[in-house]
């Protein structure tokens, strides 16, 4: 059997609903959610990071596959929006992501293609949560 990818992460206790989480490279993130609603908190609550995971993830791969199609990208940014069931366990069912792409003379095709190609191949969060979300996206091109 081939070797398979790993990841691992910990999680350290702070408290309310607050934990530290580092990697293996000591890297940390913050992540929290109020106890009450309206009450302030310290860090990214569990489903934005989800959100956060399937944007960058995304992003990577178009960003590299833009750059491999030598395709002059100088910028990407992408909104990200769920839409989850009302009741626990909050399941999300839909996931739109919106991508604006920053480049000199970008093909509109090649663009298209990176997006396809990391939604349909590449994206590993995507590809997870794909299986129970319905995963939509739209693109636009500024030209700089």
């Amino acid at each position: 059997m081939a070797d398979r990818p790993t990841s691992s992460v910990r999680l350290g206790w702070h408290g309310g609903f607050k934990f530290v989480s580092s990697d293996a490279h000591n890297h940390t993130l913050t992540v929290d959610a109020p106890q009450d609603e309206g009450e302030a908190f310290d860090g990214m609550m569990p489903g934005d990071l989800l959100l956060t995971s399937l944007g960058s993830c995304s992003g990577i791969d178009v960003v590299n596959i833009l750059r491999r199609q030598r395709q002059d990208v100088t910028g990407l940014e992408i909104s990200v929006s769920g839409e989850q069931l009302p009741d626990a366990p909050w399941t999300w069912v839909a996931v739109r992501l919106e991508y604006t792409v920053r480049g000199r003379g970008l093909r509109e095709s090649a663009v298209r293609r990176a997006i396809e190609l990391s939604e349909e191949k590449y994206c590993s969060i995507g590809a997870t949560i794909g299986g129970r979300a319905e995963i939509s996206s739209s693109f636009i091109i500024i030209e700089e």
